[in-house]
Formats: structure tokens, C-alpha cells, sequence
């Protein structure tokens, strides 16, 4: 599976001491090689956010959420972000992108997150491969509100999450479910074993909707060392859930959403590409 990004993903959109921080890039480019993506077109963000906030990112200096800065290249890594999730898309690719993207609103920022990529690739997708139905499997362990609220109620496209419950941002529970939404929330010290079982479950659902194409949002904050959560995945266990993807559909991408220990970020990244590239 190649691997998309840029170099302004470990430069732009400065955070500080924030854990989503363009240290994060930093240290995937050190191991791993990559093809240049392009921005998003400002039509491609439009089609899942109102006018209104992309405006607002594009004028704001300062905190857009409690959680969730504007600065004056906020902007153009957030294009960016989009924009490698659409080359993704288009490559059979992982994006390594930041921000991440999955608790964007339509029509807001939010947790760490500015525009929905993984959405904006499905739609772009629809639009420019003529594709139809597309699956988005988000194993984040904070639940994708903002992925969910997007395309919720466009039945073209299946969302599935497994995550922490009850956690940030406090949605996706277990009667938080639609006809093309399914949430499998997990409690906290969930291990391999647990997760799977659930996974199961995503992977039946998927198979029966048939997807042309599955979009993941591939956070990596389910891990037993990851400082902002409470799952206990093992390394193997990305290699495993990334192998399983790739049955999944004719058509697999992935992009990158969390993931904040910086140690093990790097190792636990190339243990998705293997189970990607084991197809």
C-alpha cells in the first residue's frame, strides 16, 4: 500500500505542547517514505461542511473548540489533510495526514479535528470515480461524531465504529445506531480478544452492504500505550485489523486520525502497511 503525505504535515498548523502535534508527522517521515499529495479544492470541502466553516477557518486565529486551534496555516494543512485522504482514495493509499479529521461537524470544528477527511474522500470518490457504495470503518478509539454526523443520513455510504464508551466526545453508544450506522461501543481495558470479538460484528455488516470501496479511519489510540485512552491493543493487533480490511472491499484506503505516543506511533503505523499490503 503506498503511503501519501507531505512535508507541511511536521511544519504547519503549529500546537504547541498540544498532543496533536506536528511531532507526530515528524516522526513518521523519519521511517517511512511517501508520495506528495495536494490540497483539496475548496468544492471538495463543501460537499460535507457548510460555507460558513470553512470561512470561519479560513479568517479565525485562535481556538475554534475548546480543544481545537486556528492559526494562520491551519488552513492549508487541513486542505491538505483532505486532500491526501482524496489521494488515498484515489491510489489505494494511507494518508498520513494531520489534523485529523473524524469529529469535524458539518458546520464546525472540533476535538483536535478541522475538516472531515475521510468524508470528503467518500464524497470526492462518488463524485470523481463514479463509485457508488463506499464503507468507512473507523477504529479510533474516540468515536467518529463528526465522520457519523456527515453522512448519517446518506445511505450510500456505511459508517462503522469501534470505540471507548463511555468516552469523548460521549456519542456512539449502544442505541446510537441508524440504517447505515453502526457503533460498537467498547468499555475501558478492553484487550485484543474483546476487540476482535466486536470486529466481527463490523465485518459482517460490512460484507452485507458490499462496498465498492472501504475507506478507514485508522487511529492508533486503541493501543495498550497510548496516553489518551484506556483500550489495550497490542501491535499485532493493527497489523491484524488492517489485514481483515482488505477483505473487506474491492477498493481499501486508509487515513491517519489518532495516535499520540510518539514512540510507539511509528512502529504501530507500519504494522497496519503490513496487513495492508498483505492483500
Amino acid at each position: 500500500m503506498n503511503v501519501v503525505s507531505h512535508p507541511g504535515f511536521a511544519s504547519l498548523h503549529p500546537t504547541g505542547s498540544h498532543p496533536e502535534s506536528r511531532h507526530r508527522l515528524e516522526a513518521l517521515h523519519e521511517r517511512l517514505e511517501y508520495v506528495t499529495c495536494t490540497p483539496a479544492a475548496d468544492d471538495d470541502v463543501l460537499r460535507c461542511h457548510s460555507a460558513s466553516h470553512l470561512e470561519r477557518v479560513r479568517t479565525t486565529r485562535g481556538w475554534l473548540d475548546y480543544d481545537t486551534v486556528c492559526t494562520e496555516t491551519t488552513l492549508e494543512a487541513a486542505l491538505l489533510a483532505a486532500g491526501a485522504a482524496i489521494e488515498a482514495a484515489r491510489r489505494g493509499g494511507f494518508a498520513l495526514s494531520r489534523p485529523p479529521g473524524h469529529h469535524a461537524r458539518p458546520g464546525g470544528a472540533m476535538g483536535f479535528c478541522i475538516f472531515g477527511s475521510i468524508a470528503i474522500a467518500a464524497r470526492w470518490a462518488q463524485a470523481e470515480l463514479g463509485l457508488g457504495r463506499i464503507a468507512i470503518l473507523d477504529w479510533d478509539v474516540h468515536h467518529g461524531n463528526g465522520t457519523q454526523e456527515i453522512v448519517a443520513d446518506d445511505h450510500s455510504i456505511l459508517f462503522v465504529s469501534l470505540h471507548q464508551w463511555p468516552f469523548y466526545p460521549g456519542s456512539g453508544g449502544p442505541d446510537d445506531q441508524g440504517e447505515t450506522v453502526l457503533n460498537l461501543p467498547l468499555g475501558a481495558g478492553t484487550g485484543d480478544d474483546g476487540y476482535f470479538e466486536a470486529f466481527a460484528r463490523a465485518e459482517r455488516a460490512i460484507s452485507r452492504y458490499e462496498p465498492e470501496l472501504l475507506l478507514v479511519s485508522a487511529g492508533f489510540d486503541a493501543h495498550v500505550e497510548d496516553p489518551l485512552a484506556e483500550l489495550e491493543l497490542s501491535d499485532r493487533a493493527f497489523a491484524e485489523l488492517a489485514r481483515r480490511a482488505t477483505q473487506l472491499a474491492p477498493r481499501v484506503a486508509a487515513t491517519l486520525e489518532g495516535g499520540y505516543n510518539l514512540e510507539t506511533l511509528p512502529r504501530l503505523v507500519e504494522a497496519a502497511l503490513e496487513g495492508f499490503s498483505s492483500y
